[in-house]
């Protein structure tokens, strides 16, 4: 299954649209994600062995998003993704609020 299939997977029971990188913005609530970095984690006779995926997901909200929020964070870290970051803002063109989330992920080459 790839990377991108899994956090579909992971986040389907949000019940909210989810997309890889761009979203038409009909949605009251919506969440984008995409990878922003890939590094090699560890490497055995100069053989990639792990990779660390570094994963940006944006929750996309018209108004009061807090227990999508806590259910974006909750599935990813069940899913296996490491919380290393996380913001709020209001994104003026979209006109929504914004959670953005910051994970890694480790998968074997």
């Amino acid at each position: 299954m790839s990377l991108n299939a899994k956090i579909i997977n992971a986040l389907k029971p949000t019940g909210v649209p989810i997309a890889f990188s761009t979203y038409n913005n009909r949605a009251s609530e919506y969440v984008i994600f995409n990878t922003y970095n890939e590094a090699s984690f560890i490497n055995a006779d100069d053989v990639e062995q792990m990779t660390n995926y570094f994963i940006q997901v944006d929750v996309f909200s018209s108004g009061d998003y807090t227990t999508l929020v806590k259910q974006v964070d909750q599935l990813m870290r069940e899913a296996g993704f490491g919380r290393m970051f996380a913001s709020e803002t209001y994104d003026d063109e979209a006109g929504k609020y914004r959670k953005i989330f910051r994970f890694s992920y480790l998968e074997p080459r």
